[in-house]
């Protein structure tokens, strides 16, 4: 879980390895499962954790999904779902 502090682009997450993201098709949907259940993603949560799962420095993937959607100002969104995901211990920072 969060320590307070907020994100930096320098920082590098993960996902949290109590957490499985996969696709599941039957949700047509990314989702995060655990022992207690799943949550599933919308699109946007999908597209984001998946660049969490193959780029670790918050500032790398934002660059990498800013440039996807024809740089757009999206960078304050993706940081505020990161902070909400470190918060609810979907991601973690890498020690």
């Amino acid at each position: 879980m969060s320590n307070g502090a907020p994100l930096q682009r320098s920082d590098v997450v993960e996902l949290d390895p109590r957490y499985l993201f996969r696709w599941e098709e039957r949700q047509q949907a990314y989702v995060l499962l655990y022992p207690e259940g799943l949550v599933k993603l919308n699109a946007t949560a999908g597209a984001i954790l998946a660049e969490v799962a193959n780029t670790a420095e918050i500032g790398v993937l934002i660059d990498n999904l800013t440039e996807k959607h024809e740089q757009q100002d999206i960078a304050g969104d993706i940081l505020e779902f990161l902070e909400q995901s470190h918060e609810r211990g979907w991601i973690r920072i890498k020690r």
